[in-house]
């Protein structure tokens, strides 16, 4: 018998993670309202099928797969919860620990199975890149959906919270290195040692300009969506008695470089420093 997703929103994540669970032989669900023509674009490249109303989707649906920006997932989970699903709910959303036992209550609450996952890694476009961690009651039915697919889903033996901590854990130093080298090159553009610093690096540290370089190319464009993620990571750690003020200022310099969202070309080093210390 075939799973039915529903996928709840394909973005440059979300399609492709769509996709990994069409290969794995489900069919997935989307809804169209509302989104834009580069996810309608996404979304039909990978062959999601439009259920055009979100009550709809939940009728139809054993699964609903809720990606989308931090500072959404509950909020999504809360308009399923009211529509009465009843299948099982998957948050794969990069939110802590404690956010992801509030999304699970809401769900239960509504009549549904929670699994908490977290994705580490880029849109599963190729195998061997991505992984889906999953955790609570039903995490290895969610992973055996992906069997075969480009997204390797990997259950954990821990209760819900689990897999959001992961995902918390890997992201507290990706994404957190990633903000400090940009704000370490700001620092030095802004005092006019910036070709020094590169100098010392080259003798010193060889690979941290390469590092700053890639921060720019690859995640300056995407630095709206990182923002609530590191509001999640500060709360973890604050939540377990470490400092939170570290992520609270990657959150910061993220949101200072949102006005780059998704632009097709990534701006220059100097165009970044300006931004983050003019």
């Amino acid at each position: 018998m075939t799973t039915t997703i529903g996928l709840l929103h394909p973005g440059e994540m979300g399609s492709m993670v769509g996709a990994a669970a069409r290969a794995g032989g489900a069919r997935v669900l989307w809804v169209s309202g509302g989104r834009s023509a580069a996810t309608r674009s996404r979304a039909n490249a990978v062959g999601l099928e439009d259920a055009r109303a979100l009550s709809e989707l939940v009728s139809q649906s054993d699964m609903i797969l809720s990606i989308c920006p931090p500072a959404n997932a509950l909020d999504i989970a809360r308009e399923v919860a009211s529509l009465g699903f009843g299948g099982t709910y998957v948050d794969g959303n990069a939110v802590s620990p404690a956010t992801t036992r509030v999304i699970g209550d809401v769900v239960a609450d509504g009549g549904a199975r929670y699994v908490d996952g977290g994705i580490i890694g880029p849109p599963p476009r190729k195998s061997g890149t991505t992984r889906l961690y999953l955790s609570g009651r039903g995490a290895r039915d969610v992973a055996a959906l992906f069997s075969g697919s480009n997204l390797e889903a990997i259950p954990l033996d821990g209760p819900i919270g689990a897999a959001s901590a992961m995902k918390v854990a890997y992201a507290s130093w990706t994404k957190g290195s990633q903000a400090l080298i940009l704000a370490v090159r700001a620092f030095a553009t802004h005092e006019g040692v910036d070709e020094a610093l590169l100098e010392e690096w080259a003798r010193s540290q060889p690979d941290l300009a390469k590092r700053s370089e890639n921060a720019v190319a690859s995640n300056v464009k995407k630095s709206w969506r990182f923002v609530g993620e590191m509001e999640e990571i500060a709360a973890s750690f604050e939540a377990v008695g470490l400092p939170d003020e570290f992520h609270q200022a990657c959150a910061e310099i993220y949101r200072r470089l949102a006005g780059w969202k998704d632009t097709p070309t990534p701006p220059s080093v100097p165009e970044v420093a300006k931004m983050l210390a003019p």
